[in-house]
């Protein structure tokens, strides 16, 4: 057997032991994961919230408590952060948003917020239901579109010259 092959077996032998190790790895995090999103929900409660603005901020510049700061790891602390300023009864506060639902907060608004702690991870509109705004696409997205539009174009401008 040439030393070529020799080498490209135990490449693939090394890759396929990694590729193992990182599979077991990815499943103990989404286990530790979803257990962490199961107590965050236990402890949450449902607020009447007025939203005042809404932007993503580096965790530095949000305006959070010291003791957040402190908790947060380091290299993630200069991570931008979805921050819902709101106002809670007679307080104003600034709260960090899930992300998947940023996008549905209403600012100038009044909504049903699940919160827990400083964390909001659901909304729900008082008056009515909350709009979802479009998705934005993505480069990729954009030129199959474009591309997929050109083709239905050159097929019409096709069919009709064919009819003449």
């Amino acid at each position: 057997m040439p030393p070529w092959s020799i080498a490209l077996v135990v490449v693939a032998v090394i890759l396929v032991a990694l590729f193992a190790v990182l599979m077991i790895y990815g499943r103990k995090l989404q286990k530790k994961q979803e257990a962490s999103q199961a107590e965050i929900r236990a402890g949450a409660q449902t607020f009447s919230i007025l939203v005042i603005d809404k932007k993503r901020m580096k965790l530095k510049e949000a305006g959070f408590p010291k003791i957040v700061l402190e908790q947060t790891p380091k290299y993630l602390r200069g991570a931008k952060v979805p921050v819902v300023k709101a106002k809670i009864g007679p307080r104003v506060a600034n709260l960090m948003c899930d992300e998947k639902i940023f996008d549905l907060i209403p600012v100038k608004k009044e909504v049903k917020a699940v919160m827990n702690g400083i964390y909001i991870l659901d909304v729900k509109g008082i008056r009515s239901g909350l709009e979802s705004r479009p998705v934005k696409k993505g480069f990729a997205a954009k030129l199959k579109e474009k591309a997929a539009q050109r083709l239905s174009d050159t097929k019409n401008t096709d069919n009709k010259k064919s009819k003449k």
